[in-house]
């Protein structure tokens, strides 16, 4: 059987490999500390969980959804408004996806024909290299840098390369690196989208992350910017749901029906009673929103603070549940230090090179333990001499 050439765009999952070292440590008694994968340890607010089982004992919402309910598009519509202070958003502006992974696949599709280019940025979120592969476009990579604290710079991207493309895709805060965004990136983003005549994707997935005192915010809270763009809210981050896949596509309508018209070709909509979990995050309390926030900000302080007393540079780490640390000691093999690194202390992370080609040199760490716990994963890699 020959299988699609499409599967060769795609090397060996790396989170596999790493996972399946981890069971072979943890039968072998050792004590491992996984800071591969970014999901939240924390539980979803109860609010959000009993509107989920209330609607699930209803026999009629076991149906085909076919629709966003108008409730819920009225919901993302208002929590705009009262989150990010975007007025005028309309639900002919929404739509509901599973997750950003899925909503950005059709996104993309809808955007660019085989042989066309989009643009990412590097070091990023793998799926949005892999997104543009799955629509036969070409990534073209900008880079996020120490230089420029990780932000993107769009005016150093060459002309022609910004005329070629159909779309541009921008996430702040940004995993893996955990930088924030400023009013002058969106500000120049959305200038350059007119200039070069491209839509901007941005995902938002961890506007409730951000440290220091910043508030997180929303791309569309700029002038012009849902003229020339769209955004991912993502309810997974903030309200601990990543298995429920509960997130929307917000901003251009033309844009936006367009992705709804190919998720219908494959998709009957989001689950009826997750469509209310959904309404119930986005219309209830946010106070356990910010304690996590806080709690966040400790878990960063206890790893940076700690890599930096044993003498690793002092991470970035701004926003995002993630730390972008740069490998000690001048190496630049991402992989061979991440398995050495998981062999010599239990300490898993995943290497940079997973993120594109200036993600080599760096390893991503997530914070998904408590700051003790954290602080022993420090002192096991103090202990083993790395």
């Amino acid at each position: 059987m020959n299988f699609s050439r499409r599967l060769d765009l795609f090397g060996d999952e790396v989170f596999a490999a790493l996972n399946a070292r981890r069971r072979a440590l943890e039968a072998e008694g050792r004590r491992v500390y996984d800071l591969s994968v970014g999901t939240p340890d924390f539980e979803p607010p109860a609010h959000v969980v009993e509107a989920l089982r209330e609607s699930a004992a209803d026999p009629a919402n076991w149906k085909y959804s076919l629709h966003d309910k108008d409730e819920l598009l009225a919901a993302v519509c208002s929590y705009y408004e009262g989150r990010f202070g975007v007025a005028g958003v309309t639900p002919d502006m929404v739509m509901s996806c599973r997750g950003t992974q899925e909503g950005l696949g059709y996104v993309c599709a809808a955007l660019a024909d085989p042989g066309e280019v989009g643009l990412v940025p590097d070091p990023c979120y793998p799926v949005f290299q892999n997104a543009t592969l799955l629509a036969g476009a070409r990534p073209a990579y900008y880079p996020l840098t120490a230089e420029r604290d990780f932000l993107p710079c769009l005016s150093e991207i060459p002309a022609e390369v910004a005329d070629a493309a159909k779309y541009l895709i921008l996430s702040l805060p940004a995993n893996p690196v955990g930088s924030v965004g400023t009013p002058e990136v969106y500000e120049e983003a959305i200038s350059f989208a007119r200039e070069h005549d491209l839509i901007v994707i941005h995902d938002n997935a961890y506007s409730d992350i951000v440290f220091d005192g910043e508030p997180g915010g929303s791309f569309l809270a700029y002038p012009g910017a849902a003229e020339v763009g769209v955004e991912f809210l993502s309810l997974s981050k903030s309200f601990n749901v990543t298995g429920a896949r509960l997130s929307f596509l917000v901003g251009r309508p033309d844009v936006v029906a367009a992705a709804r018209k190919l998720r219908g070709q494959v998709d009957f909509g989001m689950f009826y009673p997750e469509q209310d979990a959904a309404i119930a995050a986005l219309t209830g309390p946010r106070d356990s929103v910010e304690r996590q926030r806080l709690l966040y900000q400790e878990r960063r302080d206890a790893l940076c603070d700690g890599l930096e007393a044993i003498g690793w540079e002092r991470p970035n780490a701004h926003g995002s549940m993630f730390v972008w640390a740069r490998i000690p000691g001048g190496r630049t093999d991402s992989m061979s230090f991440a398995l050495e690194l998981m062999e010599r202390s239990g300490v898993i992370v995943t290497p940079g090179a997973s993120f594109g080609p200036s993600g080599e040199g760096y390893v991503r760490m997530a914070l998904v333990m408590p700051p003790d716990e954290l602080r022993e994963a420090v002192a096991a890699i103090a202990a083993a001499g790395i």
